[in-house]
C-alpha cells in the first residue's frame, strides 16, 4: 500500500484534538498544557473546549487567564461599557493561578479539563509558605529587620504617612479610569511624584537617554516590591484567601461578629501594622501597574518604545511575588474605590447602617490628635467601597438558584433588600500602626489562631487538594471579600461564594453551626451539598439531577442516618498521584506528553500506512453478548468517625474564641461508601455491590472532537477496519460505512471491558487487566503492534444498560451544541482513505444543526443533564481502586481521541458513556 501524504494525514485527523505542554518562556515555571487543532481553521472546531464558560461577571475573578464571561443577566449598556474598557491596551503579567481555574470545571459534572488535570501536581497549594500562616505572631526577625532597613535606606522606601497612602490610592483610581491615560500623563510628572513622595530617587543614572523614563520608574518599583521577607506573597493560596481577613477581619468592635483572631492589645497592634504594610504593598503595585499600562498603551499607539534588554530585565527581576502583587493591583483598581470625607466640626456618634452588606467595608479613621489632649484637629476619614456590589449580589443569587438552594427565591429577595441598605461604604477602622512603632518580635497570640507553639503544630503535608475550614458569622470578612469583588484568582472564589451564601441565610447558620468545612460537604433541608474538592461530590455529580456550579455539587442523595450538618470525608491520594508531584509531575515531561498522544503514534511521519490505523470500538464482544443490566443506587453510607486519622491537615480561616468554643458543633471525619443493586434483566438476578470512596481520584472530561468530513471508509479488503464494520446492508447504502470517530494508530493498544464484567471480577489489579490483553482479539491490523500489554482500559458503560439519558434533551452550550449535534448533521463519517479534493467545507447541515441547537439554549444551564446510577457506580469503582479516569461521552468525542488524551495525561482508564 502507498504511504499517506502529509495532506492526507491532515484530512484524516481534521477535527482531532492534539495535546501539548510547552514552556511560555524564562521565569514562568512549569510548562503550560494546551489542546489545539493545528490542521483546522474553522472556528466551530478551534473553539471546542473540555470545560464550561464562566457564567457570571461576578465570578470572573476566579482566573487570571484571559476569558470571556457569559453573563446570564446580560445588560446591553453594561456590556458595551465593558467592551470599551477592553479595547484599551494594558499590561498582562505572565503569571497565572495553577491549576487553571477555567479548566477546573469540566463539561462532565464533577470533572476537570486537560489543563487542570496536568497542573494539579504543580498546584499553587503545594508550595511551602515563606513565613507560615501564623506570621504575625511568630514571624522571624528577618521580616522586621528587612522592613526597617528598607525605611532607613536612601535607596528604597520613604516613610509614608497613612493619609498619603489613601490619597495616592484615590489618585491612582482616577488615573486608571481615564479614557486616554497616555495623552494626559508625562513621564516627568510621574517621576517627580514617585521619587518625591514614595521612593528615594535612584543613586545612579539608570538610563542615560532619558533619566526620567517610565522604564527607570518601573525598575525602581520592581526592586522594592521584589525585596524578600517584606511583603505578603500572594502566590500562596492561603494568603490569597486571607487578603480579606487582613483588610476586614481585625477590628476590636468586631471581635465577636467577625472571623478574626484572639485579641490582646499587642496582637491588635500587630494586625494594624500588617494592614499598613498591605495597603503600602497595594499602593506600590498600583503605581507599578499604572506605569506598565502606560508603556503598553504607548507601544500600541506608537508613541512609546521599550528595548528588549529592559523587557528581559523586568522578567528576571519581577519574581512571582511581584507579579502576584500586580494581579492584586488590577483587582483593586477594577473593584475598589476609596472615598474621602472631611471631619465635621463636632464629634458625633456614627450610626451603623442596617443589613449585612452595609458592613461590607470598614472604617479607616486616620484621625489623630496632634499635640495636647485639648487639641481637636482631626484628619479626614476614608472609606473603602466596592464598585460593583450589585453585580456581586446578582452573582450570589445566580449561584443559589443554580445549586437549587432551599427557598432560593425568597433568599434572592432578602439579598436585594440588604443591598438597598448600602449607600456609602462604611469606613475602615484604624489608626494603622506606624511602621516604626515597635520592633519587638515576641508575640503573645496569633492572628490566624493557629498554634503558636510549633512543637504542637500539626505538620503541613502538601496535598493536591488542601482542606480548608472557616468560621462563619453574618457580615464576616468572607462575605465582605466576595461582595467587594476584591478576590484573587484561584479556588478562593468557590469558598467565598458558599461562605457568603451561608452567612446570609440565618436558618442555615442556625442548623449547620458557625464552623464550615469548605472542602467537604453538608446536609441541609433534604439535600446534600459537596465541594468538588471532596471525592463524594465528584462521584455523586455523575447522578441524574445532580447540579454543579462554581466548585459545588448539590444532590438529592443523602448520607444514611445523618441529619443537617457538616462532614469531612476521609480519602487519600492514590499512590501514583502522591509520588508524581512538583518536579516529578507529568507536566514536566513535555516530549513524553506529545509523543504518547501523537496522532501517528510512534510511526515515522514519512512512512505512515493506511493499514496502521483502526477505528476503535468499546462494544465488540465476539464470544458472547454482554448482559442487559439495570444499576440502582441504594445508599451513601458514612461510617464511624475516624477523626484521629488525618491524611491532610485542615487550614482554619477566621477562627474566633466563640467559634472554637465547646458550644460549636464539631465537624467529624468519616470514611464513605456507596452501595448498589445490579439486576440482570434476562435472569432477574440481583447482586449487591459496595464501593469505598477511599481514594481521592480525579475525573477528566475527554476533549470534544469533530470527526473528519474529508474521508470515508471504503469497502476494501486493504482496510483492517472492515473486520469491525457491519456491511450486511442493514441501514447502509452502497459501499460506504458511516462510523463516528477518528482513526487510531496501532501504537495505542487498548482493551475494552463491560462494566458488569469488571465489577464481577475478584482480587485483580489494573496492571493485570492490561497485561492480559491479546492484541489479535481487539486490534485487527495488517501490521500488528509489537506491544504485549494494553496501554489503556476502556470501561464500556454504553452496551446493554437500561435507564440511559434522555436523548431529547437539548445541548445547552455553544461548545456542547457543536459537539453533540455532529452525528445528526452529516459530520459523522470517519476516515481511512482520502476523499475527493474540495470536500473540506462544512456541510450546510452542520451549520443548520448548530444554529438550531443554539436557539434552544437555556440561560440557566450549561451542561446537558446527563447522569445515571450506572455512571455513579463507574466512578465509585474507580475511587475504590484508586484509578484516575477520563469520561468519554459518545457523540461528544470519539474513543480514539480519548485514548490519545489518556496517553498525554499518563492515565490508563477511560469510562465510556452514552
Amino acid at each position: 500500500m502507498a504511504t499517506l501524504t502529509d495532506a492526507e494525514i491532515e484530512k484524516l485527523f481534521s477535527g482531532a484534538p492534539q495535546y501539548f505542554a510547552r514552556s511560555e518562556g524564562h521565569y514562568t515555571g512549569a510548562p503550560h498544557p494546551s489542546v489545539a487543532f493545528p490542521w483546522d481553521e474553522v472556528l466551530e472546531i478551534r473553539d471546542l473546549t473540555d470545560h464550561t464558560q464562566i457564567e457570571d461577571k461576578a465570578w470572573g475573578c476566579v482566573t487570571a487567564w484571559p476569558h470571556i464571561t457569559r453573563d446570564v443577566h446580560s445588560d446591553r449598556s453594561t456590556a458595551q461599557r465593558a467592551s470599551e474598557q477592553k479595547r484599551r491596551a494594558h499590561f498582562y503579567p505572565r503569571c497565572r493561578e495553577r491549576p487553571n481555574m477555567l479548566s477546573m470545571f469540566g463539561l462532565e459534572k464533577g470533572s476537570l479539563g486537560y489543563q487542570a488535570a496536568l497542573e494539579l501536581s504543580v498546584a499553587d497549594a503545594l508550595q511551602e509558605e515563606q513565613w507560615g500562616f501564623e506570621s504575625l505572631a511568630t514571624r522571624t526577625c528577618a521580616v522586621i529587620e528587612q522592613r526597617q532597613k528598607m525605611l532607613t535606606s536612601k535607596d528604597g522606601l520613604r516613610h509614608i504617612e497613612e493619609t498619603l497612602i489613601m490619597e495616592q490610592l484615590i489618585k491612582n483610581s482616577q488615573r486608571y479610569s481615564e479614557k486616554h491615560r497616555r495623552e494626559r500623563r508625562v513621564s516627568s510628572e510621574l517621576y517627580n511624584e514617585l521619587f518625591l513622595q514614595i521612593l528615594h530617587p535612584p543613586t545612579k543614572v539608570l538610563d542615560h537617554r532619558d533619566p526620567y523614563s517610565l522604564a527607570v520608574q518601573i525598575s525602581a518599583l520592581v526592586k522594592v516590591l521584589a525585596a524578600p521577607n517584606m511583603w505578603i506573597d500572594f502566590s500562596h493560596v492561603e494568603w490569597r484567601i486571607r487578603l480579606g481577613q487582613l483588610l476586614w477581619g481585625a477590628d476590636p468592635e468586631d471581635e465577636v461578629s467577625d472571623g478574626a483572631s484572639t485579641r490582646t492589645g499587642e496582637s491588635i497592634s500587630d494586625i494594624h501594622e500588617e494592614r499598613y504594610w498591605l495597603l503600602m504593598q497595594i499602593l506600590l503595585a498600583c503605581e507599578l501597574l499604572i506605569r506598565l499600562d502606560a508603556i503598553t498603551e504607548g507601544e500600541e499607539l506608537g508613541v512609546e518604545s521599550i528595548r528588549p534588554a529592559e523587557i528581559h530585565r523586568f522578567e528576571k527581576d519581577a519574581n512571582k511575588s511581584v507579579k502576584w502583587s500586580l494581579i492584586l493591583a488590577r483587582a483593586w483598581l477594577e473593584n475598589i474605590e476609596v472615598a474621602k470625607s472631611e471631619p465635621t466640626g463636632r464629634p458625633h456618634t456614627e450610626e451603623k447602617p442596617a443589613g449585612w452588606l452595609a458592613t461590607l467595608t470598614k472604617r479607616m479613621s486616620l484621625a489623630r490628635e496632634h499635640g495636647s489632649h485639648h487639641h481637636h484637629h482631626k484628619e479626614p476619614t476614608y472609606a473603602i467601597r466596592g464598585k460593583h456590589v450589585q453585580r456581586q449580589v446578582d452573582g450570589l443569587t445566580h449561584f443559589a438558584r443554580r445549586l437549587r438552594w432551599p427557598d432560593a427565591e425568597s433568599y434572592s429577595s432578602k439579598i436585594s433588600q440588604n443591598c438597598r441598605a448600602v449607600v456609602d461604604g462604611t469606613p475602615l477602622t484604624t489608626p494603622m500602626a506606624s511602621p516604626s512603632s515597635r520592633a519587638d518580635s515576641h508575640r503573645s497570640s496569633s492572628y490566624f489562631n493557629l498554634p503558636v507553639n510549633t512543637a504542637n503544630k500539626p505538620k503541613l503535608v502538601p496535598a493536591r487538594r488542601r482542606k480548608i475550614a472557616a468560621a462563619l458569622h453574618p457580615s464576616g470578612w468572607l462575605s465582605k471579600s466576595y461582595v467587594s469583588g476584591l478576590m484573587l484568582p484561584g479556588e478562593g472564589l468557590c469558598h467565598f461564594l458558599m461562605a457568603t451564601l451561608l452567612e446570609n441565610d440565618s436558618e442555615a447558620m442556625a442548623r449547620l453551626g458557625p464552623m464550615a468545612n469548605l472542602c467537604g460537604g453538608f446536609v441541609y433541608s433534604g439535600k446534600s451539598f459537596w465541594s468538588t474538592s471532596c471525592i463524594v461530590g465528584r462521584v455523586l455529580a455523575a447522578g441524574k439531577g445532580a447540579v454543579e456550579c462554581m466548585g459545588w455539587i448539590s444532590s438529592d442523595v443523602l448520607p444514611q442516618g445523618l441529619g443537617d450538618g457538616w462532614v469531612n470525608i476521609e480519602a487519600e491520594d492514590s499512590t501514583e498521584d502522591a509520588r508524581h508531584v512538583d518536579r516529578k509531575a507529568r507536566i514536566w515531561g513535555k516530549r513524553a506528553i506529545e509523543q504518547e498522544s501523537n496522532v501517528l503514534g510512534d510511526a515515522d511521519p514519512n512512512s505512515v500506512l493506511p493499514a496502521d490505523f483502526i477505528i476503535p470500538f468499546e462494544n465488540i464482544y465476539k464470544d458472547r453478548a454482554p448482559p442487559m443490566i439495570r444499576v440502582e443506587l441504594k445508599a451513601l453510607t458514612l461510617y464511624a468517625p475516624v477523626d484521629s486519622v488525618r491524611t491532610t491537615p485542615t487550614e482554619t480561616f477566621g477562627a474566633t474564641p466563640m467559634s472554637n468554643s465547646t458550644c460549636a458543633p464539631e465537624i467529624h471525619t468519616y470514611p464513605a461508601a456507596v452501595s448498589f443493586t445490579v439486576t440482570d434483566i434476562d435472569t432477574d438476578e440481583e447482586t449487591e455491590h459496595v464501593y469505598a470512596l477511599s481514594k481521592d481520584v480525579n475525573f477528566v472530561t475527554a476533549h470534544p472532537c469533530v470527526p473528519s468530513q474529508h474521508v470515508k471508509i471504503m469497502k476494501s479488503p486493504s482496510s483492517p477496519t472492515i473486520q469491525q464494520v457491519d456491511l450486511s446492508g442493514h441501514g447502509l447504502s452502497g459501499k460506504t460505512a458511516s462510523i463516528i470517530g477518528h482513526p487510531l494508530h496501532k501504537y495505542f493498544t487498548y482493551t475494552a471491558l463491560h462494566l458488569s464484567e469488571l465489577i464481577a471480577k475478584q482480587d485483580f489489579s489494573l496492571e493485570a487487566l492490561l497485561s492480559n490483553y491479546a492484541s489479535s482479539h481487539h486490534r485487527p491490523s495488517l501490521t500488528p503492534a509489537s506491544n504485549s500489554a494494553a496501554k489503556v482500559l476502556v470501561i464500556d458503560c454504553i452496551t446493554g444498560f437500561l435507564s440511559q439519558p434522555q436523548e431529547h434533551e437539548i445541548p445547552l452550550s455553544p461548545v456542547i451544541s457543536r459537539t453533540d449535534s455532529y452525528a445528526s448533521s452529516g459530520a459523522n463519517r470517519s476516515p481511512l482513505s482520502p476523499g475527493p479534493e474540495g470536500s473540506g467545507k462544512f456541510e450546510s447541515g452542520f451549520a443548520n444543526a448548530l444554529e438550531s441547537a443554539s436557539k434552544k439554549m437555556h440561560s440557566e444551564s450549561r451542561r446537558r443533564q446527563f447522569g445515571s446510577d450506572m455512571e455513579i457506580l463507574a466512578r465509585a469503582f474507580c475511587a475504590e481502586k484508586g484509578w484516575n479516569a477520563l469520561i468519554s461521552r459518545r457523540r461528544r468525542g470519539c474513543l480514539a481521541c480519548a485514548i490519545r488524551e489518556a496517553g498525554a495525561l499518563g492515565w490508563k482508564v477511560i469510562i465510556r458513556v452514552d
